[in-house]
């Protein structure tokens, strides 16, 4: 895949690549030949071209070949990525009017470490020494946030601070982690190539995982039954493993846990998944967008247990008008952080 070259003849592929040289645009939407837009700061911003119908279905046709997929009438939705590592979700007639419509998402790569991206997400050193402690620490980590808001690129982040000694295995929809320790396993799910019929789903992948020896798990993103799999990994050794979830609070993505998790076909009592939940889980990182559009983590809520049915969480930090700043509560997991992470003590204490 890598010695694909795009087609130069092709007006889409010559407005793709221009874009991609351009810096700060996280988004590309073609919903017509003259509609096209950008995603600039949170803001969609329309262009002017001219493409033409058979051009964009050519460029559907050349990334799903990219992608060993098709994306025709029988098969109408395409999820794969771009030669550049950007996300491309395309949708073809007659579930469109008149013509593809196309979103892709864009692969940020000048963000790669905290120590090269100061400043990110609007954290400061010390917030930067609290998340690496939190990886180190090998402590359950669950990235929330809405659309677009950047759930996978903190994620990179976090795992660009794994121990290069440690057995690694990814689990995505579509490819889009990327992060370098020598001893990681790879794995897409939900494809179905050109050559094969067979096409398998996250919860087979998570349940192979687990005869791989893995030290950590990590979900690029959980979307349903495999949650359950997930977190009787976390349960079981498993520990620092790490996912994201679409959900606009740390309240709204427990819920949408328990959502998950039932949709594994277990029927259990809600008191039994929130005991689940509230074992496996140690950090939700809530992930959004401020007044100005600049990607934030606007809270960090530690799960501590339960009472009664009810899932326990307390709030570590909040986003302000200063930045994140500590609610000067001391997490529960303060000696873990401390011991295996590196943490001071006082870090709270200030």
């Amino acid at each position: 895949m890598s010695s694909f070259q795009s087609n130069p003849n092709n007006t889409t592929w010559n407005l793709f690549n221009e874009l991609a040289q351009k810096k700060g645009i996280t988004e590309i939407v073609i919903n017509g030949p003259k509609l096209v837009f950008v995603e600039r700061d949170g803001q969609f911003i329309q262009l002017k071209v001219d493409l033409t119908k058979s051009d964009i279905y050519e460029f559907v046709t050349d990334v799903a070949k990219f992608n060993r997929k098709v994306c025709d009438n029988n098969s109408p939705i395409l999820d794969g990525r771009m030669p550049d590592g950007s996300r491309i979700n395309a949708i073809v007639e007659p579930y469109t009017r008149d013509c593809a419509a196309i979103t892709i998402r864009r692969y940020l790569t000048s963000i790669k470490s905290f120590e090269q991206n100061p400043g990110v997400f609007g954290l400061d050193n010390e917030w930067v020494d609290f998340f690496k402690s939190m990886v180190s620490a090998r402590l359950n980590i669950i990235v929330s946030g809405g659309t677009g808001v950047g759930k996978t690129t903190f994620l990179n982040l976090l795992l660009n601070e794994l121990s290069y000694a440690e057995r690694i295995v990814t689990i995505e929809d579509t490819f889009e982690l990327n992060f370098k320790v020598p001893n990681l396993v790879r794995l897409e799910y939900g494809g179905k190539e050109l050559a094969t019929k067979t096409a398998l789903g996250a919860r087979d992948l998570v349940k192979n995982t687990l005869r791989m020896r893995p030290d950590r798990i990590i979900i690029g993103e959980v979307r349903g039954g495999e949650l359950f799999d997930l977190l009787q990994a976390m349960n079981t050794g498993h520990e620092g493993s790490m996912t994201s979830v679409h959900a606009n609070s740390p309240a709204e993505c427990i819920n949408r846990l328990e959502t998950l998790f039932l949709l594994a076909g277990f029927e259990v009592p809600y008191h039994v998944v929130r005991r689940q939940i509230s074992m496996a889980v140690d950090f939700i990182v809530q992930v959004s967008r401020n007044r100005d559009g600049v990607r934030v983590i606007d809270q960090i809520q530690e799960i501590t247990g339960m009472e009664g049915p009810n899932i326990l969480s307390q709030t570590i930090a909040m986003q302000s008008e200063d930045g994140l700043v500590s609610t000067g509560i001391v997490p529960k997991s303060i000696e873990k952080l401390h011991r295996m992470g590196g943490l001071p003590m006082s870090f709270f204490n200030k």
